[in-house]
């Protein structure tokens, strides 16, 4: 059995749409789990970090991931919404009021990969555990 899945993280919807326009799905995740996550996946040898949004008032994170990964995310601890190009996108300013961008796009690549995503995740979630035990 063949499965075929673009490589192209948050495609855009047209080829005439620039990467700035591209949709994506955004993985939310408690602040602390996606610090360590970020920590992780930036010190991962080419494992890159797409866009991540910080929301100070709710303290979460936020990763851009690929459209249409929300279909197939079942990672506990954390929730992935589709946008269907409803309103996220990667423009400079945080798409979401009360945020601000902890690796804003362009200094970022383009999106997170989820499989990639979802390992860092798990470990983080094992390290804080590990550190809370200790207390």
């Amino acid at each position: 059995m063949e499965t075929s899945q673009s490589n192209d993280p948050c495609a855009a919807p047209s080829s005439s749409l620039t990467a700035k326009d591209a949709a994506c799905d955004l993985v939310t995740v408690p602040a602390r789990q996606g610090l360590e996550a970020v920590d992780i996946l930036r010190r991962g040898a080419g494992e890159a970090v797409g866009p991540v949004l910080h929301d100070d008032g709710g303290g979460t994170l936020g990763f851009l991931v690929p459209a249409g990964t929300a279909d197939g995310w079942d990672v506990p601890g954390s929730t992935c919404t589709q946008t269907e190009g409803r309103g996220l996108r990667l423009n400079p300013q945080p798409p979401v009021e009360g945020s601000d961008w902890l690796l804003p796009p362009g200094d970022a690549d383009l999106a997170t990969d989820p499989v990639v995503l979802r390992r860092a995740l798990g470990e983080a979630a094992r390290l804080i555990e590990a550190a809370d035990s200790c207390r």
